[in-house]
């Protein structure tokens, strides 16, 4: 657990793309085995949502899940949509796209809410020349691919600011 201001925290993430079927459970599990190989499990708890109720309840989609399982990862959360309480109970909002944190930030009501809120590529290293994770939604295999890199590279990033961030 993190100390903040000497109590215990949980350090909670949430990532959001439109539909909540590609590339914010890929960020989800991602993200989860990067805080699963620096032993934070119990400190950083990730989770995801889409700004659209159109997949509500199903799985991610098999063409993401087949390429995330290609490189070592589970993809099995289930949709949801964002909701405002989201706000309270999450530490960092990060979305994948502009529409994305649009939408998002339409439904804050305060700064301390619109501040949570960031686009996954702020934490990029590698692939600093992408300003979006681009949705591989209607596109082919190269596309689900790359949003795999992009997200990797930034859950790292994303991972090394909240350590410094929390001292962990």
């Amino acid at each position: 657990m993190a100390f903040i201001e000497g109590k215990k925290k949980e350090i909670r993430l949430l990532f959001v793309c439109l539909g909540n079927i590609c590339r914010s459970p890929a960020a989800e599990g991602i993200m989860a085995t990067v805080v699963d190989k620096y032993g934070l499990q119990d400190t950083i708890k990730v989770d995801s949502a889409g700004t659209s109720a159109w997949h509500e309840g199903e799985l991610p989609d098999e063409r993401m899940r087949s390429h995330g399982e290609r490189r070592g990862y589970i993809f099995n959360s289930r949709a949801r949509k964002f909701k405002r309480s989201d706000f309270d109970d999450f530490d960092y909002i990060i979305v994948m796209d502009r529409q994305n944190l649009s939408n998002v930030r339409s439904l804050a009501t305060s700064k301390e809410q619109t501040d949570k809120v960031h686009m996954m590529t702020e934490f990029s290293r590698q692939y600093s020349l992408h300003d979006h994770i681009p949705d591989p939604y209607y596109g082919g295999a190269s596309g689900f691919e790359l949003v795999l890199d992009l997200l990797e590279d930034a859950c790292e990033g994303l991972l090394q600011t909240i350590k410094k961030e929390y001292s962990l």
